[in-house]
């Protein structure tokens, strides 16, 4: 009598382990959201504070959106938040340039103010992304030495002193309720959302996005199958640095003023935030989704504490065990793929 085989299923545990890899970030904004439901601080939980939240975030989610780039070729920026710095500086320099006294500048002074600050910050990435490819240098060290580059020419742009500006349309893209009001949510957010489109489409959906991938996995094979893996170096630091321009921009419509010591320490927001959302320190893995729902865990952290009157020191203490936590979670990853 014949005996028939069945093929094995996909056991319990293969199938726990892909949806945790999938829904994970989600699973975690929703846990952070739970643990303030029970404890309840006051207007947590009205449109207001949505909208805030959303807003909150939208300054390390652009930039996480081009660490997450970064992150995937197998690479680490430490120099964003001083290149945050360096953007607001070079936006308000322009401002003043073009606007030379007057109570309100407008017409084509705040674009041009825009590119300085995206052209300051992409400046920045070509330097990282030339000498990382051309010398074949650790990122780390490049990263670190860029981050004194750029707050020292920071400083030394706004003279040692935050630089106020005239009014202008920049100062109302972070604006909680926004003119017009039917855009309900401040232009920033919208910025964002455009970003996060454009950036899911670039991973998933062009040659580019697939080589970033590959660099990431495994740089010699990426070699060997005939990429260039110098010049996609040099593009994605390029890029994740125009995108730090842009929050640049967002924190300069923040503060309403440049200012050098601006963003201190927040490349450590901006790489946790990717690393939540699925990113991997050793490359190959991340989203732009993933990334930008990390920065949406790190806000609502920051917003409910700040709600109950937890100290600055417990919230860095609560960060300082995500990201260690984060790192835990992504080396058990690899070790069970191993």
């Amino acid at each position: 009598m014949a005996v028939t085989k069945t093929r094995p299923s996909a056991t319990t545990p293969e199938t726990l382990k892909r949806i945790l890899s999938q829904f994970g970030p989600f699973l975690g904004l929703f846990f952070v959201y739970a643990i303030f439901a029970l404890l309840r601080p006051d207007e947590f939980f009205t449109f207001y504070n949505f909208k805030t939240i959303l807003t909150q975030s939208v300054i390390v989610g652009i930039a996480a959106l081009g660490m997450t780039l970064v992150i995937i070729s197998g690479g680490i920026d430490l120099s964003v938040g001083s290149q945050i710095a360096l953007g607001t500086v070079a936006i308000a320099v322009v401002l003043n340039a073009v606007g030379a006294g007057a109570a309100e500048v407008a017409g084509a002074a705040p674009l041009l103010a825009v590119a300085a600050g995206i052209g300051a910050c992409a400046l920045c990435g070509l330097v990282i992304g030339t000498i990382t490819a051309r010398f074949n240098l650790v990122p780390f060290i490049v990263t670190l030495g860029m981050m004194q580059v750029a707050r020292g020419t920071a400083k030394w742009l706004g003279k040692e002193q935050t630089v106020a500006t005239p009014a202008n349309a920049l100062q109302s893209l972070m604006a909680v309720d926004p003119d017009p009001a039917w855009l309900v949510f401040a232009p920033g957010v919208w910025i964002l959302v455009i970003l996060l489109i454009l950036t899911s489409v670039l991973l998933k959906y062009t040659v580019f996005g697939r080589y970033v991938f590959a660099i990431g996995s495994n740089v010699q094979t990426a070699r060997l199958c005939g990429i260039n893996v110098n010049l996609n170096k040099v593009f994605v630091y390029t890029l994740s640095s125009a995108f730090v321009g842009i929050a640049a921009l967002m924190q300069y419509s923040n503060l309403n003023v440049g200012d050098p010591t601006a963003a201190t320490g927040m490349e450590l927001d901006i790489i946790t935030a990717v690393v939540i959302g699925g990113g991997s320190l050793n490359g190959g893995e991340g989203s732009a989704m993933g990334s930008i729902i990390g920065a949406l865990i790190m806000a609502v952290l920051r917003n409910g504490c700040n709600m109950l009157g937890v100290p600055n020191y417990v919230q860095e203490i609560i960060i300082g065990i995500i990201i260690v936590g984060a790192v835990l979670i992504d080396r058990s990853k690899r070790m069970a793929k191993a």
